[in-house]
Order: C-alpha cells, then structure tokens, then sequence
C-alpha cells in the first residue's frame, strides 16, 4: 500500500510520515522532492521551473519508482508530498490506482494561521515558498484534489499520525 500524506506546507505532512515509519512494522518513507533536487541540479538555469514539479520528467520518475516499489515491497510506503495540481495527482496517483496499487490519498489541513506559525517554527521567515503557496494549496484542497482530509490544528503531532492511521486501517505499535 500506498499512502500518499498531501497537505499545504506546514501541515505535518513529513512529521506524520516520520511517525508513521518509527511505529509501523515494514514502512518506507518515499521522498519525491529528492528527484525535483536531481532534476534542478542536473539542468541548466534556463532550462529550470520554480517549481520542479512542472518537469513531465519528475511526475515519471516518481509514478514509475513507486510503482517499482510498490510491487516489488510487501509493506507501507509512506510519501509526504504536497500535489495541488489535479492533472499531476491523476498522472502519479491515478496512474498508480489504474495500474492496480493501492494508494490510499490523505490530505492534511489546517487554517492558515496555524499554517504560518508552523512555518515560523521551520524558520520560514517573511514569503517564504511555504507561506506564498498557502492560499494556492487550500484553494486546490477545496475545489479541484479530492481525498479524506485531517484537521490538524489542534491536533498533536502523534494524534495526526494516529487519526491517518485508523482512517486507512492501520495498527501503530506503541512508542
């Protein structure tokens, strides 16, 4: 399986992802940004995005790793990573679903006051890319990406992990 932890930037994506891994026996944490790294390192500046995602080469690379993994690991592959562009969601995810993977897709939300002050902590200071994608990410969370979402402003970072958890099926062990 699959579960795919979506979420505006400072939501808790990678921090739920992390706890996922330390309490479920045989889980992977995938981490698509490390391909956007390679593809902004490995072009020259004129030929780069702001936003590596816009590469068709990243949207492939990460479809076709996770499908990889997805039928050659027996267990949970955790990816923390914020897709608010629907065709890009259908062209990795839907893609995988078609292919006959599992992929369970959670959004995790929270207004935007938590928001910046979770950025703040990172030390996103000012408009950092974080803070100017928020109006962006909730847009797209309310209109045009479809998954079960998780309140998290109140929540524990623990509690976000457990209610993603239950809400696909699975048992964490205890601390």
């Amino acid at each position: 399986m699959i579960l795919w932890i979506n979420g505006a930037f400072g939501s808790g994506k990678t921090t739920c992802a992390k706890i996922l891994e330390k309490q479920l026996p045989n889980a992977f944490l995938y981490d698509p940004e490390q391909a956007g790294f390679f593809i902004r390192d490995q072009l020259p500046k004129s030929l780069q995005d702001p936003d590596f995602q816009h590469h068709p080469e990243w949207r492939e690379f990460n479809y076709r790793m996770l499908l990889k993994i997805a039928t050659s690991f027996d267990g949970i592959i955790l990816v923390p990573m914020t897709l608010v562009d629907a065709t890009y969601v259908d062209e990795i995810i839907g893609r995988l679903q078609r292919e006959g993977v599992d992929v369970r897709h959670i959004i995790l939300e929270a207004n935007r006051r938590t928001l910046v002050k979770r950025l703040n902590k990172r030390f996103e200071w000012f408009n950092s890319w974080g803070k100017a994608q928020i109006d962006r990410c909730q847009s797209a969370f309310q209109s045009e990406i479809r998954a079960e979402k998780i309140i998290t402003d109140h929540l524990s970072k623990q509690d976000v992990a457990r209610a993603v958890a239950d809400h696909v099926g699975l048992t964490l062990a205890s601390k």
